[in-house]
């Protein structure tokens, strides 16, 4: 194991990561120390997803009140450096307060919010905080510049601040939410759970316990801001040394109140248990569940999908014909494929409508206006997709698309980062594999019966190469996400295949 790197300065750490291989993906996942197993599961999401992964450790100043827990706030560096190095991490990035331009806070260039992200939840009880945060994070991001940023989803409010910083700004980061990791009593990991006794932590498994009761009424059909609310405050109304501070329904995106949930509702609480304060949430979605399929070329997805969207009433979205109908769009435009910028203003205004395969209708697709359902099968457009698609512009326009699309659910999609990236949030995740050895196979015997004289070395030399660009690809490489279910298909008919994926989902709807 590579022994980790700790950087103090921003010439050091710029220098080191300037240093790297080109093309190699940074993940950046920011904290405060005091690390967890809740940070492990970001760092893990990171190193499953990038290349290279920094964490950067710093108490911010900017974020605390004058009479808050700056001063207390735990700081253990070596052993967090340990934590790290055992994961695995690159780089531990540890600046002091002057390192990152923090003089004083008159003093400080800072990023303001929107007002109406921060008079909510716990920006109503701790003014200044999230501008605090918003700076630094700003800061970390410009420094770093990674690729992708991996924050928490306890901390609700700062991930949709976060969020919407990197798009007013327009800072090139991905920003990935990740789920809450809970202690086996419910109560979330927090670097603050260690101020707590013993009989306080008891009490605090309460908290979560009461927004479960919200959850389930929620998933019995309760849609109702005043109904969920009630049911939280009646539990808590139960252990009256919980003392609530705020219990709130908002938009998870826009921070926004909710009267009725439509789409999703974030189910927000903070709770002083004896003097430490803890945070806690549950989302609210209202959709079907999304399955998605990753897994190398040959292992059968897209035969399997299709069969599995059927199986389960669910719609196939063919992401393939989306790129395809963008490769259209260019072809027909005269733009030079070499054009870059060209292309992504082209991408930008197009305007898209899938309207997925029926019982007795076939895939209809258009772009601005015009149906090219047919149009996009043809070996011209065929020759153009592998390259339309690897423009990081024509990528985020339709990963965007595909997320709006899933926003109901009921879905499932197959490709190379489906789960990683399009739909990390989605309810089931398989990573459909096979042997170099059986993807050959099978290959061979599909050109047996096209008569192709193509010999299995030949095609095994031809996927494990297809392979090695797929998992280093500088967009959207083929990775497993972390809660990935494995199935390797080596002997397995489709039906089979497909069997098993319909178990784990059917799972997943009776749970």
């Amino acid at each position: 194991m590579t022994k980790i790197r700790l950087f103090k300065t921003v010439a050091g750490l710029r220098a080191y990561l300037g240093g790297q291989p080109p093309g190699k993906t940074v993940g950046l996942v920011p904290t405060m120390g005091a690390l967890h197993a809740g940070h492990a599961s970001l760092i893990r999401r990171a190193l499953g997803e990038t290349d290279r992964v920094v964490v950067s450790i710093f108490v911010n100043p900017l974020q605390f009140g004058s009479n808050e827990d700056f001063g207390r706030y735990p700081r253990q560096l070596e052993s967090d450096c340990q934590f790290c190095e055992d994961l695995g991490v690159d780089a531990v990035f540890s600046p002091s307060p002057e390192e990152l331009g923090i003089v004083s806070e008159q003093e400080t260039t800072r990023v303001i919010p929107p007002e109406s992200m921060m008079s909510t939840l716990c920006g109503l009880f701790r003014p200044g905080h999230f501008e605090g945060v918003a700076t630094i994070v700003t800061k970390l991001l410009t420094t770093v510049e990674p690729d992708v940023a991996y924050f928490g989803e306890k901390d609700a409010q700062q991930l949709a601040i976060i969020r919407r910083l990197v798009v007013d700004l327009n800072l090139g980061v991905t920003i990935k939410g990740c789920p809450i990791v809970r202690e086996t009593s419910g109560l979330a990991y927090s670097s603050r759970n260690q101020y707590l006794s013993e009989t306080e932590r008891k009490q605090a498994i309460w908290i979560f316990y009461a927004l479960k009761l919200a959850e389930e009424a929620f998933k019995q059909g309760e849609r109702q801001r005043a109904t969920l609310l009630k049911i939280v405050q009646e539990e808590l109304a139960l252990h009256p040394s919980l003392k609530v501070q705020y219990l709130a329904l908002v938009d998870p995106q826009t921070l926004s109140p909710l009267d009725t949930v439509e789409e999703a509702g974030l189910l927000a609480i903070a709770v002083y248990v004896g003097s430490t304060r803890l945070i806690d949430n549950v989302i609210l979605r209202v959709r079907q569940p999304i399955i998605a399929i990753d897994g190398p070329a040959g292992a059968g997805k897209s035969t399997v999908t299709r069969r599995v969207a059927k199986a389960l009433n669910l719609v196939y979205l063919d992401t393939g014909a989306m790129y395809r109908a963008i490769a259209w769009l260019v072809s027909k435009s005269g733009v030079s494929l070499e054009d870059q910028g060209a292309i992504a203003e082209l991408v930008t205004h197009a305007k898209l409508d899938f309207s997925p395969p029926t019982e007795g209708a076939p895939l209809r697709i258009s772009i601005n206006g015009e149906d090219v359902s047919e149009a996009i099968r043809t070996p011209e457009v065929t020759a153009l997709v592998s390259q339309i698609s690897a423009q990081p512009a024509v990528r985020a326009k339709l990963v965007s698309y595909q997320q709006d699309l899933g926003k109901k659910g009921g879905l499932v999609a197959e490709g190379r980062d489906i789960g990683t990236n399009v739909f990390p949030d989605a309810e089931l995740k398989i990573f459909l594999t096979a042997s170099v050895q059986e993807r050959a196979k099978r290959r061979w015997l599909d050109f047996q019966d096209q008569g192709d004289g193509m010999t299995l070395e030949q095609l095994e030399q031809d996927i494990q190469q297809r392979d090695y660009r797929d998992s280093h690809r500088s967009l959207a490489p083929l990775r497993q996400a972390v809660d990935a279910i494995e199935i390797n298909t080596d002997g397995l008919t489709i039906e089979e295949v497909t069997d098993k994926i319909i178990y784990f989902y059917q799972k997943i709807i009776s749970y």
